[in-house]
């Protein structure tokens, strides 16, 4: 997608590359922690509906056909396809707004969860590679998946879901100039 050359006459316009939505957004914040776009919010929400609506309606559809039609089995079988959906997108929604990430001098930093905390360090010194990855949902709410695989074996790549496209190339693109400042570093 290219933005408007306001003011610039056709030749010009040929002559120069096209400014992208990417190359005009601002570069990846260094220190501060950042929270997911809210279109990572709807996506989260909608993929719970689904996992949760489907295999629902499978287990429930079966149970109202043997039980039959009584008042007290249609009630609880309208709760759970009530309350059940309700608590997965209370859940979907509060993992959004807990997940944050940041990227500082020693590497990337992501945060998750509020019972149950996760806090992941990924030194800049460990990257091997990086991955964007994007699946038909993620690319019709413009979001990517950025995977960190790092030197080791055991829980070798962290993956933060849920970032806008743009944010993930230069998230990505910081992340390997880091890795290769710091193997020149390291060379030397």
């Amino acid at each position: 997608m290219t933005l408007p050359t306001e003011g610039r006459d056709d030749a010009a316009a040929a002559l120069s590359p096209p400014t992208s939505v990417a190359e005009a957004a601002p570069p990846v914040d260094v220190g501060v922690w950042q929270p997911l776009p809210v279109a990572a919010r709807t996506l989260s929400t909608i993929t719970a509906l689904i996992g949760t609506l489907l295999p629902l309606a499978a287990l429930l559809v079966p149970g109202l056909l043997t039980f039959g039609r009584s008042p007290l089995s249609l009630a609880s079988h309208a709760g759970a396809l009530v309350l059940l959906p309700a608590w997965t997108v209370w859940i979907a929604r509060r993992r959004w707004l807990r997940t944050r990430w940041r990227l500082d001098d020693d590497g990337l930093g992501i945060r998750r969860g509020h019972l149950w905390r996760s806090d992941v360090r990924v030194p800049g010194n460990r990257v091997q590679h990086l991955d964007i990855r994007r699946g038909p949902l993620e690319r019709a709410f413009g979001l990517s998946t950025l995977t960190v695989h790092t030197a080791g074996t055991r829980n070798s790549a962290v993956a933060l879901s849920g970032l806008a496209h743009a944010q993930a190339e230069r998230l990505r693109d910081a992340l390997a100039a880091r890795a290769a400042r710091d193997d020149d570093h390291d060379d030397a």
